[in-house]
């Protein structure tokens, strides 16, 4: 599965999208998902909390192991996606699509991130 150029990516492999009135969408990469395996579990940040971009906010919990889940960006968490948490799975299926985690107001301009090409270089070989 490519990484749609129209998105960000952090190197602790979550994805970020434009931000729409100032609100960016959150979820992990395909990279990050195949290599947790299947997702079992996922713990969000509840709405209202406020995020730092590089701390962890939540958890993913697969049939390997257990992964942090860390913001992109700072912000205020606006939304999380019921779905995937009643459906762990649309992480592996769909992990750009339906699988996304959790929306955010960002804080200032997004700093570190990489554009798709630079993230698939970064990727490279793992």
């Amino acid at each position: 599965m490519s990484n749609p150029q129209q998105l960000s990516y952090s190197k602790e492999h979550e994805w970020l999208s434009a931000a729409e009135d100032g609100v960016s969408t959150v979820g992990i990469t395909a990279h990050a998902a195949d290599a947790l395996g299947d997702v079992v579990f996922v713990q969000l940040p509840e709405v209202g909390a406020q995020v730092t971009a590089d701390d962890t906010c939540g958890e993913l919990e697969s049939t390997k192991s257990v992964s942090d889940l860390y913001s992109p960006v700072t912000g205020e968490v606006t939304e999380t996606n019921e779905d995937v948490v009643n459906d762990p799975s649309l992480v592996n299926s769909a992990p750009f699509e339906g699988g996304w985690l959790f929306k955010v107001r960002v804080a200032g301009e997004p700093e570190g991130l990489m554009s798709a090409d630079e993230y698939a270089a970064f990727t490279a070989g793992n």
